[in-house]
């Protein structure tokens, strides 16, 4: 499957969960593909970074249900605050967890999940249609009744894949990208290497696959398809073109003409090539 069959699967309006964490893994050969497309009224769910920037950019986003848009070293995605501040998206805005027990909810095919996060803060006020409910048992406490966030499709970047949908992330950290996977009907991957099945190292590389091959609807075979983010332990994030791309909300016109018009390898030509994204180094924290 290439960008453009992987795209044409997605529909306006759909609920399009984004894996990654801020700066880190993101699939943005993906989201570069529909920023070139015609969908729209997108609603996105995301621990977000420059993918939400990018479509909120491209006018893609109709609601945005996110615990945080950064780009860690840069504190808050420019794009993404233009289009709040310009009151041109719709936004769900929660706590990290609630987020997590949303999408954990919709994993599980349950309704809801009860928990304590959210209570005492403006995120129920923000947020009316959260209810509260009260436990059956003797102590009665009143609970946080998180929605399940259920998505049509995900998009996820992982470090290998086999054609069958086995997939690893060999990172420190694999966020909730299992969660999204189990959340949607669908999910699209990128990977930056693919290979045969039995190269993917047994059992012994088993913790790294994250989840079930059940889910994988198609494999993008996208080399350097993080970048500008981090694809540990591949390539670090590119923090000087983070800061090209932060700084092109003010005039997004030469930015995309630049880095947005033409293939997913084209883009890779624009920003240096394979060699200068894989000698990015790691964040140190």
């Amino acid at each position: 499957m290439n960008h453009q069959e992987a795209v044409d699967q997605l529909s306006d309006g759909m609920t399009v969960g984004v894996g990654g964490w801020g700066a880190r893994r993101k699939p943005m050969s993906l989201i570069r593909a529909i920023c070139q497309s015609d969908l729209k009224d997108l609603t996105i769910v995301s621990y977000g970074g420059p993918d939400v920037g990018l479509l909120c950019a491209h006018q893609k986003v109709k609601k945005l249900i996110f615990g945080f848009v950064s780009l860690d070293l840069i504190p808050l995605d420019s794009h993404f605050r233009k289009a709040r501040q310009n009151k041109e998206i719709e936004v769900m805005e929660l706590d990290e967890g609630m987020v997590q027990w949303g999408l954990r909810a919709a994993a599980m095919r349950l309704p809801f999940l009860p928990t304590r996060v959210g209570i005492g803060t403006d995120v129920l006020k923000n947020n009316p249609e959260i209810k509260f409910i009260s436990s059956p048992y003797s102590d009665e406490e009143s609970l946080v009744a998180m929605p399940a966030i259920k998505l049509d499709v995900s998009l996820l970047h992982v470090n290998k894949s086999d054609k069958k949908g086995n997939t690893q992330i060999y990172g420190p950290d694999p966020f909730f990208d299992e969660m999204f996977a189990r959340a949607a009907d669908k999910t699209f991957i990128s990977c930056e290497e693919l290979v045969g099945t039995d190269n993917l190292g047994g059992k012994e590389a088993a913790i790294y696959n994250r989840f079930e091959r059940s889910l994988v609807s198609g494999i993008v075979h996208s080399l350097g398809g993080a970048h500008p983010t981090s694809c540990a332990p591949n390539y670090g994030f590119d923090l000087e073109h983070l800061k090209i791309y932060s700084a092109a909300a003010k005039s997004f016109g030469d930015y995309s003409q630049n880095f947005l018009q033409g293939s997913a390898e084209e883009y890779i030509d624009a920003v240096g090539g394979h060699k200068k994204i894989q000698n990015i180094p790691l964040p140190q924290f």
